[in-house]
């Protein structure tokens, strides 16, 4: 299979739906694609309909392009992470891996149009992380549920908005931002530094103010991190944790029990917010992002410093925090299902608390139905009155 065709396979799957996120191929199955979050088989003409492990790896040597780097990945490590460009058409990040001995691949298409602020719909605060001088900002979730994007909306911001050096640590490059007001440096993974670690160290003798780390995967990259928030650099991350408890968690536990004490005073000094997101299923189709937000305040960090006690869990500090622009996933998922963008089984699904979360829906179904049951303002008596005429 000669790159031309892949090239016109690529093509042709990404035109064939509105909506189509990401490529797959794995042996036994016809190409797929994802389109809002559910798969649907491309046909193929070849014999069996379905693809063989020498289809893959033709489209996998074709992706890596005799890269010795992504090629010893693969052999060493079972996967490697790499970008792609159709040219004209779209760019895509790309996981190739071994299952079962053979070999699959993923590729998530990347948005070709630098998001804002404004077309991403995100709420007011985010311009208030975007003014953070110092200390470091978590946008957390699972795969696929747009981190990168609504980093790329903060980045482009800054990018528009100060006169300052910005530097992305990223695993790999996807949205390519033009120098505007700031000077805007891109680094990838394997091509530019030899991992997040080594990179971060190296930027903190490059003169950025912001820097975006693509993820922070291990305790080096967060004591690095760290440092350079505490010296005067505003740092934004991802991990792939569901909530702001569990980020803390998951930051407690890159470290010893014996460093836990301090680690949760350089957190209190450091950590500015929390942003988790998820995507859900839309009334009349597509997907919604839902996030959680959570900032510094006294609560925030006398919670870090002494743990979750009873009453001043995170979820009770970020829900009484809407004054600060703070909202929990509930709250958020409730404020969907009141504008009428998801249904309640989608709330109850992906809530916090479902027992809390059913009573809200409940009570709000209640005051709906009694808007509808209010008078138009017409008396009785007068609509039962006999007509009279002149």
């Amino acid at each position: 299979m000669n790159k031309d065709l892949i090239n016109s396979l690529l093509t042709a799957m990404l035109e064939s739906a509105e909506g189509v996120s990401d490529l797959l191929f794995a042996v036994g199955k016809p190409p797929l694609v994802e389109q809002h979050g559910s798969l649907e088989e491309f046909p193929v003409e070849v014999p069996e309909k379905v693809l063989a492990p020498s289809h893959i790896d033709d489209i996998a040597a074709a992706v890596m392009n005799g890269d010795s780097r992504l090629v010893n990945d693969l052999v060493s490590q079972g996967s490697c992470d790499c970008s792609y460009s159709l040219p004209g058409v779209a760019r895509f990040r790309v996981n190739i891996f071994r299952q079962n001995g053979q070999t699959a691949i993923v590729m998530r298409k990347l948005a070709t149009e630098i998001p804002t602020l404004e077309t991403l719909g995100l709420p007011p605060v985010f311009r208030e992380m975007v003014l953070e001088k110092n200390g470091i900002v978590f946008v957390t979730g699972a795969t696929g549920s747009g981190k990168t994007t609504t980093l790329a909306a903060m980045l482009n911001e800054l990018n528009r908005t100060q006169a300052i050096h910005i530097l992305t640590l990223e695993d790999p490059i996807e949205f390519l931002h033009p120098h505007q007001k700031a000077l805007f440096n891109q680094r990838e993974l394997g091509k530019d530094f030899s991992s997040f670690a080594a990179g971060l160290r190296a930027a903190l003798r490059q003169a950025p103010k912001a820097i975006l780390v693509g993820e922070i995967r291990d305790r080096e990259t967060m004591e690095i991190a760290m440092t350079a928030s505490e010296t005067g650099h505003i740092v934004f991350s991802t991990m792939h944790t569901i909530n702001a408890g569990q980020t803390i968690n998951r930051i407690l536990g890159m470290f010893r029990k014996d460093e836990e004490q301090q680690l949760r005073q350089r957190l209190v000094d450091t950590l500015r917010y929390v942003v988790s997101q998820r995507l859900v299923n839309k009334i009349g189709g597509g997907r919604l992002m839902v996030s959680e937000i959570m900032g510094s305040s006294l609560r925030t960090r006398e919670s870090l410093l002494y743990g979750e006690r009873e009453n001043s869990s995170f979820q009770e500090i970020i829900e009484a925090g809407s004054s600060m622009g703070w909202h929990s996933f509930d709250q958020s998922l409730l404020e969907a299902y009141k504008s009428d963008l998801i249904t309640d089984e989608t709330a109850l699904i992906f809530c916090a608390h479902k027992n809390k979360m059913r009573r809200d829906i409940d009570m709000m179904k209640k005051l709906r139905n009694q808007s509808f049951d209010e008078p138009s303002g017409l008396r009785l008596d007068s609509l039962l009155a006999e007509p009279t005429f002149g």
